[in-house]
């Protein structure tokens, strides 16, 4: 593809990151929500930086060699973030968003270099074994807010996580429509086999935050 038409399908935000690297994420002029970076997206990419995760002064990086994977991952920008900082990453979504997240792995690809990213596509509901034996990671940002997925959704956290599988999810809370409900009807799903914790202000980014934006730990019970 020319130059001028790669321009004229997609545009560019960045995501600076605490080295003074950047994430240059494309979108997609035309297209689905998968098509754009949101904020909860950035949120979490910026929260994946935090001393709790990433302290190389104190010996600290949770994400060096840890196996990641991205649910719903649009851009991509949480999983290639995981990347950068050295996780084994591999970011999924549909079938149609894989040429979106493959031309970000290449955008990008100058600052993975301790560790890797891969795009798969993993539909919510389906066979997960190849993304199997169960991630250290799964990161989610704004996955929650379609009725038909709410389902699905929970399924796959199930069938994915093991003990030791933390998810990250974090998600703008929306008032308008049938949001609320569907937030509710997740949770309450969620909670039947997952304990969540939610991070408060101080934990995440200082300057990318919001009181909008929610990030959660949750973890499978044990049985």
């Amino acid at each position: 593809m020319a130059a001028d038409e790669d321009d004229s399908k997609y545009f560019v935000r960045e995501i600076e990151r605490n080295d003074g690297s950047v994430l240059r994420l494309k979108q997609c002029y035309i297209g689905d929500v998968g098509c754009v970076v949101w904020d909860a997206a950035i949120v979490l990419a910026k929260y994946l930086e935090t001393a709790e995760f990433y302290d190389p002064a104190a010996g600290v990086n949770a994400w060096s060699a840890s196996s990641v994977l991205e649910l719903g991952a649009g851009t991509g920008a949480a999983g290639l973030m995981a990347a950068a900082l050295g996780g084994r990453v591999t970011v999924t979504d549909l079938e149609d968003l894989q040429p979106l997240l493959r031309a970000n792995i290449g955008e990008n690809q100058a600052l993975v270099t301790s560790g890797s990213v891969t795009a798969k596509v993993l539909k919510w509901g389906e066979d997960v074994s190849e993304f199997l034996p169960s991630p250290r990671f799964v990161l989610m940002a704004d996955c929650i807010y379609y009725e038909q997925s709410v389902v699905p959704l929970v399924e796959t956290l199930k069938l994915l996580s093991g003990p030791e599988t933390c998810i990250i999810c974090c998600y703008e809370q929306r008032t308008e429509g049938g949001n609320p409900e569907v937030e509710r009807r997740f949770f309450e799903l969620l909670q039947q086999n997952f304990s969540c914790e939610k991070i408060p202000a101080d934990r995440q980014d200082p300057e990318f935050s919001s009181p909008d934006i929610h990030i959660l730990h949750i973890r499978k019970r044990k049985t």
